[in-house]
């Protein structure tokens, strides 16, 4: 595949820019569902002139449905995206990128999806349907899943549907809450989650960031530590990534701690863990929910995160070496394989 790509690229390069624009036209239908063609020309950064007449040929080669609320992809579209998906990311050029990633941090597997989620809402959907499917590739039967909060998290919820494999899950927050938009805290993905696929579910109703007093006060509360045992011998977590300043911030850390974490050089969050460059542990929120070593103990730790902004955020959690999963996109592996040695 590999070498028929080259030959095209040498004898009809314009050929596959008709194929990646297609493609990509096709794929963004997919993703959001149903669309009109005018939000569709903005989300391309196109008009809807020069898209008229790529729906047109979409429309005749009956890879989309036209209807008065929009376009959709129709089941050979969505059968034809499912076939190329090798071929589209040796096009983009997202295979070699995926092999080194996952050789070097030593995954069990890594997607990665076409562009930057920091400027294109399409993309944030697309690691969160990206994250569904992964989520349905490694689950068992009847496992508990823990999951963390944040928009792309979110996404992932939005793309789950009613599955055998998932039916007898359970999904639990990872963590308290942070107190930001309801629709973006774990307690809710956990239960969207658990609603979309016809699971069950249990809730965690405290918050994320405490003091040392409060923390230990609730956890001598015996509702409070029967639904933390249950949380922490989940088997499974899909998780987020943020960026050390930008969470110690959201999460209102003290001025002297943030201060601290700018001098020692961290670059990312997870779990309430602050980390490194090299993937060190450099300080603990004292949090209710998942520690560490509940982490490193399980069957399946998915990290799904994107945007270039994240790269370096995301490259050293990889390091700290224990996760299994890796999904973003194409902005932040740039930048993880241009932290990698020569």
């Amino acid at each position: 595949m590999r070498e028929i790509l080259d030959i095209q690229k040498q004898l009809v390069p314009d050929l596959l820019d008709a194929m990646k624009k297609r493609y990509t036209i096709l794929h963004h239908i997919l993703v959001s569902g149903i669309v009109g063609r005018r939000t569709l020309a903005v989300s391309l950064n196109t008009t809807e002139r020069i898209l008229r007449a790529e729906v047109d040929f979409l429309k005749e080669q009956g890879l989309i449905d036209v209807e008065v609320s929009g376009m959709r992809v129709s089941a050979a579209g969505k059968q034809l995206l499912e076939s190329i998906e090798p071929l589209v990311k040796d096009l983009f050029g997202l295979t070699e990128l995926e092999e080194r990633i996952r050789s070097h941090f030593g995954l069990k597997h890594v997607v990665i999806v076409p562009g930057d989620s920091d400027v294109s809402p399409h993309t944030k959907k697309e690691l969160g349907r990206a994250g569904a499917s992964m989520l349905r590739k490694f689950v068992a039967d009847d496992e508990i899943i823990a999951v963390t909060g944040g928009s792309t998290m979110a996404e992932v919820a939005t793309h789950l549907t009613a599955s055998s494999s998932l039916k007898g899950c359970w999904f639990v927050p990872a963590r308290g809450g942070l107190g930001e938009s309801v629709e973006l805290q774990a307690n809710t993905i956990a239960s969207t989650m658990a609603k979309k696929t016809g699971g069950r579910y249990r809730l965690l109703h405290v918050p994320d960031h405490l003091g040392e007093d409060a923390y230990q006060s609730l956890m001598q509360d015996s509702s409070i530590a029967e639904i933390i045992e249950f949380i922490r011998s989940a088997r499974m977590v899909v998780h987020g990534i943020g960026e050390a300043m930008v969470m110690a911030r959201r999460r209102k850390v003290d001025p002297e701690t943030t201060e601290h974490l700018r001098e020692d050089g961290a670059l990312a969050e997870a779990f309430g863990y602050y980390f490194d460059r090299d993937g060190n542990i450099l300080h603990k929120m004292p949090t209710i929910g998942l520690r560490i070593e509940d982490i490193h103990g399980m069957d399946a730790v998915i990290c799904i995160g994107g945007g270039k902004s994240k790269g370096e955020a995301i490259a050293a959690v990889l390091r700290h070496g224990h996760e299994d999963v890796l999904i973003t996109d194409e902005a932040a592996a740039k930048v993880v394989v241009e932290s990698l040695p020569s």
